[in-house]
């Protein structure tokens, strides 16, 4: 049971829409980077391996591999330089946390595609 003053001062933060996401989909993230007195934004695309918290500390891990290493950033949902998520694919998952992906490489590491669809 959270405190409802507290539930109060963390509505001002939350963002209006939240993307719709689930583990297992192919995402990108496009997060606002600061350089000097210059701002860009760039895109961090993988796969969403875990989900954790929820309101303002709602939280996403999203792993890719680069140059044959594994890359996990961990972002905060409600976070100021997060510009937008992007779902590119879903994939089918039994699992709420896919963390057994980070002792997988090559194809093994690609999730079935969720199958979405009236025609059967």
């Amino acid at each position: 049971m959270r405190n409802s003053i507290l539930e109060k001062v963390e509505a001002a933060h939350l963002k209006k829409e939240v993307p719709a996401f689930k583990i297992g989909d192919t995402v990108d993230v496009h997060v606002k980077i600061k350089e000097g007195d210059k701002e860009r934004v760039q895109i961090f695309n993988g796969t969403v391996i875990a989900r954790k918290g929820s309101g303002i500390n709602a939280k996403f891990t999203v792993r890719r591999i680069v140059n044959n290493e594994g890359v996990e950033r961990v972002f905060p949902l409600h976070g100021p330089n997060i510009m937008g998520v992007d779902v590119k694919r879903s994939g089918h998952t039994r699992r709420s946390k896919l963390y057994f992906l980070r002792n997988r490489s090559g194809k093994a590491v690609r999730l079935r595609e969720k199958w979405v669809g009236s025609d059967k």
